[in-house]
């Protein structure tokens, strides 16, 4: 039986150090010192879903990162994560599972924006508990696109409108925006040239009430901190007490 013990342990060991050698290798690292440690993940290109991308275009696989958020959420050493997009945004519903599974996290979690936090990517930015933007990024709001055969039946377009209300309801139900102020934006026709939608900048992200604050990575450790304090064993015992 010990041996048995032994060898799964071996097994669920050698499981999670692959596990974090793929995720290594988009980025992700675990940032930690004497008082907390917290997972940092990327959120970078395109969020790949149940096609593979082509080969030479970076990517975010959400099977990998899915796992990730689970051992995060269950390791005692982990304090906090700290998600870090640049995306250009890609499959709807890989990003709309991730951003869900982050949303559901006990643990504490900050979103910054860096560089672009384009269409499924804006969902992925408010699921943190808290969300920072850096100034000189962007963020696209437009409506949902398909590819590949689209029938002409009501069903069709159905699908789609239901599919938008339920991205605008995640943004709204995990930041400050209201549903009206996103679908406007969603459905501007005079700022992207092939398109409807719209760009907006940090402090504008900000304004419309989809990301918390302006900030970089020193504003997002320091809430972090401040988060992970808050939750800590310690600090709930002291809680109680009172």
């Amino acid at each position: 039986m010990a041996h048995t013990r032994g060898e799964e342990k071996k097994n669920a060991e050698e499981a999670r150090r692959l596990l974090l050698e793929n995720i290594s290798e988009g980025g992700g690292t675990v940032a930690g010192n004497r008082r907390e440690r917290f997972q940092c993940i990327p959120i970078i290109g395109q969020i790949e879903g149940h096609y593979l991308l082509p080969e030479g275009q970076k990517a975010t696989k959400y099977e990998q990162i899915i796992p990730l958020l689970v051992e995060i959420e269950e390791d005692d050493e982990i304090d906090g994560l700290l998600l870090i997009l640049n995306t250009m945004g890609g499959d709807v519903e890989a990003g709309l599972a991730l951003a869900e599974m982050v949303a559901s996290m006990k643990k504490p979690t900050v979103s910054l924006v860096l560089g672009g936090g384009h269409s499924i990517g804006v969902p992925l930015a408010t699921a943190a508990k808290h969300s920072f933007i850096v100034p000189s990024a962007t963020m696209t709001i437009h409506p949902v696109r398909i590819s590949g055969m689209v029938i002409g039946v009501p069903q069709s377009f159905r699908y789609m409108s239901e599919m938008q209300k339920r991205i605008v309801n995640f943004i709204c139900a995990h930041s400050r925006a209201k549903p009206e102020t996103v679908n406007e934006l969603m459905m501007r026709p005079d700022q992207i040239a092939t398109d409807c939608g719209s760009i907006i900048e940090g402090r504008e992200a900000v304004r419309y009430g989809i990301i918390n604050e302006v900030g970089g990575v020193d504003r997002a450790l320091a809430m972090l901190r401040k988060m992970a304090a808050k939750s800590s064993p310690k600090a709930n015992k002291n809680k109680n007490k009172n």
